[in-house]
């Protein structure tokens, strides 16, 4: 079974040698959240798209606003489950880093998302899809079958821990140099790409397979891999908490947003909120509406929203406690959002089927989807075709486009594959257009 002292730590990537020095009275953990919210890969998620496209007059979620909801319920829910886990079962980690796990997994909700590339899982089926489907399959012969597995499944998840942890050109050693704990707390999928799950999910490249290795280790992760055989962790405990606050924004959040767009009529949207609570809270909610006299139908979805957001973090906190021996022996293979109560529990389901029918297959959604694909796809090709043939003038021309934090030159094709995937990875949705638009002669720079 694994330690809640040894899983809580404090020690930070790349300076574990100044492991000992303080700097001020905030918590190591704060300043892993301080760090983030100042960092420019947290800044660009404000022009990443999380479901609708980027706002013109109705403002809804981007990746900035959705993380930073996540992170606000991740919060909740860490301070929620480290009281009660103090009072109730385990008073031996009261005073220690134990009680500091909010803070934890607030900061890891800020990070979930940092490696999502633009477009959303559009975006990432292009980066897929150009090697399994597109000119890339030509490269199959050229490069290991572990860097194949990692291109060809390439997701946000393992590309947020090479960016935390990847020490780029010019940086120091250790990436965003964050703690143990912070780092390994965003990891949902903690194994190698070539044992990927049937959704093609894997928490690390084989670039930072020993980093995370290393980490896992020295916290007491379970490892469930033989010797030998692709590398398989248990989940840090905290990824659970991450988890649930992700899945309960994202699914209650894009309800509200596409009742704003009226992609949803308010019936529909308050039936599926209302449906979350038995019948006697439903009336008490709907007199509370009419007592504080909102007649504003999209404050009164505001309203419905934020209960609905309260009783998923109340459940998510008992089902983490109801099944903590089981987590921390490594053999809860479940999300907490699907060990709630049976009347929010089917509410959910409610929810994300009517999801995928009305929002995610909507015409705008479908539209940003069609068009961040083909975006995708073209700044693929054309930079992959640059560091094959990178002699050649034209190729020349991209390269220079490229930060010089990414490895573009080096003498090791893997190395240069990579740097292309961090290069258009990490753009925005707005400078992808732009640079899609440049490289096709579509706009020209004004001068």
């Amino acid at each position: 079974m694994m330690d809640w002292k040894q899983l809580i730590s404090n020690k930070r990537l790349g300076q574990e040698h100044r492991h000992t020095e303080r700097h001020d009275d905030r918590t190591e953990f704060k300043r892993d959240y301080d760090r983030l919210i100042f960092s420019a890969p947290f800044r660009r998620l404000q022009n990443k798209t999380q479901v609708f496209p980027l706002p013109g007059s109705i403002f809804v979620h981007n990746r900035l606003t959705h993380s930073l909801e996540v992170a606000s319920v991740g919060m909740s829910l860490g301070n929620d489950v480290a009281q009660y886990i103090i009072k109730e079962k385990r008073p031996e980690l009261r005073d220690t880093l134990f009680e500091q796990i909010g803070q934890i997994v607030s900061t890891a909700c800020l990070a979930h998302d940092l490696g999502n590339p633009p477009f959303g899982h559009s975006g990432e089926k292009a980066i897929q899809t150009f090697f399994t489907e597109g000119a890339g399959q030509a490269l199959r012969e050229k490069v290991s079958p572990a860097f194949w597995d990692d291109i060809t499944h390439f997701e946000g998840n393992a590309n947020a821990f090479r960016l935390l942890t990847h020490q780029f050109k010019g940086r120091r050693p250790g990436g965003f140099v964050m703690t143990y704990s912070t780092i390994v707390s965003i990891v949902k999928y903690p194994y190698a790409s070539s044992v990927a799950n049937k959704k093609g999910k894997f928490g690390f490249f084989q670039t930072e397979q020993h980093t995370y290795q290393r980490l896992a280790d020295e916290m007491g992760l379970l490892r469930l891999s033989a010797d030998g055989e692709p590398l398989r962790y248990a989940r840090h405990p905290l990824v659970y908490l991450v988890e649930a606050a992700d899945d309960i924004c994202y699914e209650i959040m894009d309800l509200e947003d596409a009742h704003k767009l009226k992609i949803v009529s308010f019936d529909e949207a308050s039936e599926l909120m209302l449906a979350f609570f038995d019948e006697p809270t439903q009336q008490r909610i709907l007199q509370r509406i009419k007592d504080e006299e909102l007649t504003d139908v999209n404050e009164q979805i505001v309203y419905m929203r934020s209960c609905v957001i309260g009783k998923l973090e109340n459940e998510c906190v008992k089902a983490f406690v109801d099944h903590e021996d089981e987590i921390m022996n490594g053999t809860f293979n479940k999300s907490l959002i699907d060990c709630i109560s049976p009347i929010p529990q089917e509410a959910y389901r409610r929810c994300a089927k009517f999801s995928v029918q009305r929002i995610y297959k909507s015409r705008p959604v479908l539209d940003v989807e069609l068009s961040g694909y083909k975006i995708m796809a073209t700044l693929m090709e054309q930079m992959v075709e640059a560091v094959m043939h990178p002699d050649r003038y034209y190729s020349q021309q991209l390269i220079g486009r490229v930060s010089s934090q990414y490895d573009i030159d080096a003498t090791d094709l893997e190395t240069r594959l990579m740097a292309v995937i961090d290069y258009i990875s990490g753009m925005t949705d707005v400078y992808a257009l732009d640079v899609y638009q440049k490289i096709n002669g579509i706009s020209l720079p004004i001068i």
